[in-house]
């Protein structure tokens, strides 16, 4: 894969675990699919740096890759991708550790920042864009 930052971010973005460039050998690929596969995130070397320090100022930053998206903060993205992934408010509260009420706030403004309806449109606006 691609170490270019805004590569990585977008596959973050995406809801990635992990990201690894093609220098990894063989035996580090497998025990990286294993970590992930047991709940860790996975980067490269390389990369590890890059990404703490865009998580430590409030997660990746805005790349213009998509300015839709761009306008969510990091707590409605995550918002955003459970929910269309078929989670339900209680879900996803209990997943984030706050309130349903919380969650529903954060997806009345998901749906007014994004000017969509509907828990379905908001499924299919993740979906076409390899969110979910």
């Amino acid at each position: 894969m691609s170490d270019a930052p805004e590569d990585v971010i977008e596959v973050i973005r995406a809801g990635a675990r992990g990201y690894i460039t093609k220098t990894i050998s063989g035996p580090e690929l497998l025990q990286a699919v294993y970590r992930v596969a047991a709940g860790d995130a996975v980067f490269s070397p390389r990369l590890a740096g890059f990404v703490l320090d865009a998580f430590a100022q409030g997660g990746p930053p805005a790349t213009g890759l998509d300015p839709e998206l761009d306008q969510l903060s990091p707590r409605e993205r995550e918002v955003l991708r459970l929910i269309a992934r078929g989670y339900t408010y209680k879900e996803v509260a209990r997943d984030l550790s706050i309130s349903a009420k919380t969650v529903e706030s954060h997806v009345s403004s998901v749906l007014r920042k994004l000017q969509l309806s509907t828990r379905h449109e908001l499924t299919r606006w993740a979906t076409d864009r390899r969110l979910v």
